[in-house]
């Protein structure tokens, strides 16, 4: 026959005992309460599957969602393939507070379209009949099930099925096809280990393609495994798409190895993240408004895992209220964008919350940030562009690489790579590296560069002799986490601009001056000496250079700078340089003399000084005054400290 156009799951939610289990056995002839002990319960613990084909020839899974409020856990790991809902009814006991319950979650976890049906007619008459269905009405006012169907069933007569159908297959008509990533993957929601055939696991197939011979790999363990054999709805098959229910059967793996909960995918498809950002809704039932930090029950796929909310909007947040958080998680998930959870308290343990994914990995925010906020706000808003450069942006330097941003928008590779081409020619990110297809924000260049540029100043005026800084000191000085290939993109940049050169493997600032090749060495000699000769009497350093020495100016300056560097001249003041020895044994003097006679003038200081001229006289004091070795007082000069 022809492929079915789509893989379409209804799930079947409401009340413990409403008549789920009879009604898809009605439909089906398929019984999914599969365990002795859930017959003698009367429950469906695990999620029960069958199938049907509708009259148009459209493939239905159907899972029979538990609704024990226990296996809350399991409507959660069945609900993430559901397309369509049956909420039950049972005609005699209408709607129940459990009813409520599973209403709530649906909407949680983003199922839009489904239909009621109201069981066991045949035990009630037809007055019981309208008053239920106008309380019916009521209930689902303001639902996603408002426009719905209300369909009345009885399980044991057949009456009302022939309609069920057709309305089943009439909205499986509306469902649009599932749009993902492509990436494959399965939450686990079984594992057993049967005779002959080793370990086996089950779950639907969220989104891709599996294949027998495949390799995949089990997250958040790392575990890899080959698939040996594959089955859907209960017969093998050499392939398993997004929606099918599936059971696959590993290649050596051990049954400890894997555990309902971890999701099966690629090798390094996923990625394992403690924090996930969200946006979510607190339901309108709930009696208190949340606090920061409270400690909740984290549903995703098939996992649960607990965690603290933090609020990234918000200091409360109100019943019916919707904002986005930051959940930290006390063991890893992989998930991916728009991927829907539900948060349950921790105790008593009852569904307080739920939503979309936003980000899978991203880093611990500070609370209160606009700049996240709105960022994630957009996500749910906005186009993928500003969305990857958002993430991008986030990111850093260590920038997100095509895989990252795979998961982060949950994207097919031909629309991402469209997207990222475009913001690569209109500058708005970088790729890094080829290999791994990373990419950068431009802005996040743009500050690498600037502080590769602030890095080289200042090497410049601390080494004003050297040509410039090798290559390895300046990639030292930025984090480790900085990756060769992004130094080498920086470099090569601010060569390609030209506001950096490059000789060797050294680099410098374009317009930084290397001294002339003169013998910098011998210069340092002679301007030292000159000041070494000259003492307390020195020569103006513009002259001593050019008329003396014969120096260039600036070359001598850079040996002058250095001389002070280390601490063998002084600045006194502007061109006004002496040998420190000379100035110290000055000092010397000064203070002895001062000990003795307390004060000393500007006469009594040129004779201890031997008669030196007023030009030099009167720098050297306010210099000693500067030094706090001396403080004015009138016209005389005493001790600072005596």
């Amino acid at each position: 026959g022809a492929e079915p156009l789509k893989q379409i799951v209804l799930g079947t939610a409401g009340h413990i005992d409403h008549g789920k289990t009879s009604l898809i056995k009605a439909l089906t002839g398929i019984e999914t309460d599969r365990l002795k002990e859930e017959k003698a319960r009367g429950i469906t613990i695990e999620l029960g599957f069958a199938s049907m084909d509708l009259p148009s020839g459209q493939h239905l899974g159907i899972v029979d969602v538990p609704g024990h409020e226990k296996f809350v856990k399991n409507m959660v790991a069945g609900a993430t393939g559901i397309d369509m809902v049956a909420m039950v009814i049972a005609a005699d006991e209408g709607v129940m507070p459990q009813t409520r319950e599973h209403m709530e979650i649906c909407t949680l976890l983003g199922i839009r379209h489904g239909m009621v049906v109201l069981t066991k007619k045949d035990m009630v008459d037809e007055d019981w009949l309208e008053m239920v269905t106008e309380d019916v009405r009521n209930f689902i006012q303001g639902t996603f099930l408002e426009e719905a169907p209300i369909i009345p069933v009885s399980s044991m007569t057949g009456e009302g099925l022939p309609e069920l159908v057709k309305t089943m297959d009439d909205i499986a008509a509306l469902i649009p096809e599932r749009t993902s990533s492509g990436l494959f993957r399965l939450p686990v929601d079984r594992v057993f280990t049967m005779k002959g055939f080793g370990t086996v696991i089950t779950g639907t197939v969220a989104s891709g393609t599996i294949r027998v011979g495949d390799t995949i790999m089990i997250y958040p363990s790392m575990v890899t495994s080959k698939v040996r054999g594959l089955q859907v709805h209960n017969t093998s098959t050499e392939s398993a798409s997004s929606g099918m229910r599936t059971a696959i059967n590993f290649q050596g793996l051990e049954k400890t190895a894997i555990e309902r909960g971890e999701v099966v995918s690629v090798p390094d498809g996923m990625r394992n993240s403690h924090l996930v950002d969200a946006r979510m809704h607190y339901l309108s039932s709930n009696k208190k408004p949340l606090k920061n930090r409270t400690r909740v029950r984290f549903h995703t796929g098939t996992c649960e895992i607990m965690g603290n909310l933090i609020l990234l909007e918000n200091e409360t947040l109100e019943p019916g209220s919707t904002a986005v958080v930051q959940i930290r998680l006390e063991s890893p998930v992989a998930c991916v964008k728009d991927d829907r959870y539900v948060i349950r308290s921790y105790s008593p343990v009852r569904t307080i919350a739920g939503g979309e994914i936003l980000n899978p990995f991203p880093s611990k925010h500070k609370r209160f940030k606009d700049e996240i906020v709105e960022g994630l706000k957009g996500i749910t808003e906005q186009d993928l562009e500003s969305t990857i450069t958002f993430h991008c942006s986030q990111a850093g330097f260590a920038g997100l690489t095509f895989n990252d941003l795979k998961l982060m928008t949950n994207t097919g590779d031909k629309k991402l790579n469209a997207a990222l081409s475009n913001l690569l020619t209109h500058k708005r990110l970088l790729q890094t590296d080829k290999e791994t297809r990373n990419f950068i924000h431009k802005d996040v260049f743009d500050t690498l560069t600037a502080s590769a540029m602030a890095m080289l100043k200042t090497y410049h005026e601390t080494n004003p002799l050297r040509e410039g800084m090798s290559k390895g000191e300046l990639k030292s000085k930025f984090p480790q986490s900085l990756g060769t290939k992004l130094f080498n993109l920086l470099v090569n940049h601010l060569v390609s601009a030209g506001t950096v050169t490059q000789e060797g493997d050294s680099v410098r600032l374009a317009h930084h001056k290397v001294a002339l090749k003169v013998d910098q060495a011998d210069m340092r000699e002679k301007i030292l000496s000159a000041y070494v000769d000259t003492g307390i009497t020195p020569p103006y350093f513009k002259s001593l250079v050019t008329e003396t020495l014969g120096y260039d100016v600036d070359q001598a300056k850079d040996v002058l700078m250095l001389l002070v560097k280390e601490k063998k001249l002084v600045k006194i003041k502007e061109d006004l340089y002496f040998h420190a020895d000379a100035l110290e044994n000055l000092q010397k003097k000064l203070v002895e003399f001062l000990k003795a006679n307390k004060t000393i003038d500007a006469p009594q200081f040129k004779d201890l000084a031997g008669g030196i001229a007023r030009k030099y006289l009167i720098p050297i004091l306010e210099y000693f005054d500067m030094k706090n070795i001396t403080i004015r007082v009138g016209d005389t000069r005493q001790l600072r400290n005596g």
